[in-house]
């Protein structure tokens, strides 16, 4: 009997190594690196859009370029929105996105679609893994009875499920899938054995969590470090700044030491979708265990003003100029959330170019690797020339230090700089 054809034009019972269920940030840099291993691979999303790009070799993600797409695409890898794939697959592994609600609590919508998208089709001795970050108890008490409510299957007798938080670093060029220790963790030993046994496939070095709640918790606690040593740094750098300190001289200093400090840096706040955002899936779910998570609470209350503080210095530069920042112009240099990515998720830009627009200012962004700015629903004019762009303003901000912009020159530019980085260095430059 001929298999039935998925609606992509495969067979549904043509055997598959990989289905990918999200092909973001995470998903696509995954799917990437098992098409290089020899690991036969199809991605699933939602979007026709980005699966008729990868179809095409046209990569939406910055550390995966259109060329590694081709030969993704040349080993035999496909992106489909059909979730008929899924019926075939050794292995699937979620990459869904995991935000943040309206009203700031952890959203697992798209966890829970895909494992509901999944359990429809799940098959005995499939392995099933999560990579989305989330709060301790997600793969147990979200995911594991979805799966077993709709497929009827039982996880560890059945089918296998794991836990693997993922550690994509967009634009770190020493760091990637294959040289990053890999946490797996599984519902049982033999769970875990399975997950060791696919990642092992492709990734060099893997650590086996006791446990799944032990793996996501040390996901976030990854994130959460990082959240309170940058507030630490920003509040020092509010106090050096209130009672005339250089901060960039006491952090040089304190950082020559050569143990017991790991040095962080100030800036206007913190961007991208893990570090402002996993701490509060942390806070939530201690909330729900009645248990307070001040030194969370208190970090976020410090990095969330910092975009403020760079609109009142921008104030200040300007009336030292005998200039209001309702008739100012204002340049912001680098709206990514980090150096030399396109990715703009969470970035301090937005608070940023809200607060100025709040008080009058005329705002204007450059940017080479971001095309199009958008804050409130409106958009940010992108000027493509700096030099005339500088020229114009009356207040350059440099909100990310990327590689292109030359320092030397941005401090001669005659322009009034504000450099949230403690980088540039000049008569005309204003460090946070």
């Amino acid at each position: 009997m001929t298999p039935p054809s998925a609606p992509d034009g495969r067979d549904a019972g043509t055997p598959v190594d990989l289905v990918v269920v999200g092909l973001g940030y995470v998903g696509l840099p995954l799917a990437a690196r098992a098409c290089e291993a020899g690991v036969r691979t199809i991605g699933l999303d939602v979007s026709a859009e980005v699966a008729d790009g990868l179809n095409a070799g046209r990569s939406h993600v910055g550390d995966v370029p259109d060329s590694v797409v081709a030969d993704m695409v040349a080993a035999g890898f496909t992106a489909t929105t059909a979730p008929s794939v899924l019926a075939a697959a050794d292995t699937i592994v979620l990459c869904v996105p995991t935000g943040l609600s309206a009203s700031g609590d952890p959203d697992l919508t798209a966890v829970r679609a895909a494992a509901r998208t999944v359990a429809g089709r799940l098959r005995p001795g499939t392995l099933v893994v999560l990579e989305s970050t989330s709060y301790p108890g997600t793969t147990e008490e979200v995911v594991r009875p979805i799966l077993e409510h709709r497929s009827g299957l039982r996880a560890g007798d059945d089918f296998h499920l794991v836990y693997s938080p993922e550690r994509i670093d967009p634009g770190n060029a020493r760091f990637s899938m294959i040289n990053t220790p890999k946490v797996v963790s599984g519902c049982t030993p033999l769970c875990a054995k399975h997950g060791v046994a696919f990642y092992g496939r492709f990734v060099d070095s893997l650590v086996v969590s006791r446990g799944t709640r032990e793996a996501e918790m040390a996901k976030l606690l990854e994130n959460s470090y990082r959240y309170v040593n940058i507030a630490l740094v920003n509040e020092v750098a509010l106090f050096c700044d209130r009672v005339g300190i250089d901060v960039w001289d006491v952090l040089h200093c304190a950082s020559t030491k050569p143990f017991g400090f790991a040095p962080f840096q100030p800036g206007p706040g913190v961007g991208g979708h893990c570090i402002p955002v996993d701490p509060r899936y942390l806070e939530s779910k201690a909330r729900d265990e009645g248990f307070s998570f001040s030194t969370l609470s208190s970090a976020r209350a410090v990095n969330e003003q910092m975009p403020e503080h760079v609109v009142d210095r921008a104030a200040a530069l300007l009336a030292g100029q005998g200039k209001r920042l309702a008739e100012a112009r204002v340049l912001l240099l680098g709206v990514a959330y980090k150096p030399d990515v396109a990715d703009t998720r969470e970035s301090p830009a937005y608070p940023v170019a809200r607060g100025l627009r709040a008080r009058g200012t005329s705002v204007a962004f450059h940017d080479p690797n971001v095309s199009r700015l958008h804050v409130d629903g409106t958009e940010v004019p992108k000027v493509d020339g700096l030099n005339p762009a500088l020229r114009a303003a009356d207040l350059a901000i440099l909100m990310q230090d990327h590689r292109c912009y030359d320092l030397v020159q941005l401090a001669a530019s005659g322009c009034v700089l504000l450099d949230t980085r403690g980088k540039a260095a000049g008569a005309a430059v204003t460090l946070l």
